[in-house]
């Protein structure tokens, strides 16, 4: 019976030790690729929010450079591993208002990849930045901003001289051209607003569960999970 009890209390602290080591264990969670989306956006968008009032040129290809980024990131959530999928990580608005009230309670779950808050915040932030992309390349584009915004004809053709068709046409696309402006900025500003949602989030998870989401970001990987996570 010594014997017995010996050798159990030896191999305690071992288990023990192992149990630890697995709980801490790294994971890789971002791929290269999610990665380097998410740094670029954070330079094209903020050089292109920079120069906007400064440098067209700039502020055209961060733009442009923007909307390229965007479409990978579109086309990686059909294609990519298995965290970059919007199946692994869109959960619907029952499941993101649910974690957003344990939230407030303080006892939400950890989630391995993004949790449903910030789901929710990477959709409207895709949607936000492709409105600013497109408007801005409405500005850009006077054909295409004509053809989507010109003005209804007024008068008819067969009354109306050239003057007046081209005075009408002018009209139509100052006006049309005043309306996109407007929502590029504003749209603009409403990416800006989400941003700081976004790193409050970031900021409130990384305390709560004791890690650095940013620098999980940088490196990729994530402490491994724990058994009340969400893997």
């Amino acid at each position: 019976m010594k014997m017995k009890t010996k050798k159990m209390t030896e191999t305690s602290p071992c288990d023990a030790g192992t149990g630890g080591q697995a709980l801490q264990r790294k994971i890789r969670v971002w791929d290269p690729l999610i990665r380097g989306f998410h740094w670029g956006l954070v330079v094209a968008f903020s050089v292109a929010f920079v120069s906007a009032e400064q440098s067209g040129a700039v502020h055209e290809i961060s733009g442009y450079v923007v909307a390229g980024l965007v479409a990978i990131r579109l086309i990686w959530g059909f294609l990519g591993s298995r965290y970059a999928r919007f199946t692994q990580f869109l959960k619907g608005p029952k499941a993101t208002v649910r974690y957003l009230r344990d939230m407030v309670r303080g006892h939400e779950r950890r989630y391995l990849g993004h949790n449903p808050a910030g789901a929710a915040m990477i959709v409207a932030l895709l949607i936000s930045l492709s409105g600013t992309a497109y408007t801005g390349w409405l500005m850009r584009d006077q054909t295409g901003l004509t053809s989507s915004l010109e003005l209804p004809q007024i008068v008819t053709p067969a009354f109306a001289d050239e003057d007046d068709e081209a005075r009408l046409r002018g009209v139509g696309r100052d006006k049309g051209a005043g309306v996109v402006a407007e929502a590029h900025e504003t749209l603009a500003n409403l990416t800006l607003l989400l941003i700081a949602g976004h790193l409050a989030g970031v900021a409130l998870a990384s305390f709560r569960h004791r890690e650095n989401l940013a620098r999980a970001m940088v490196v990729g990987d994530k402490r491994g999970p724990e058994p009340d996570d969400i893997a």
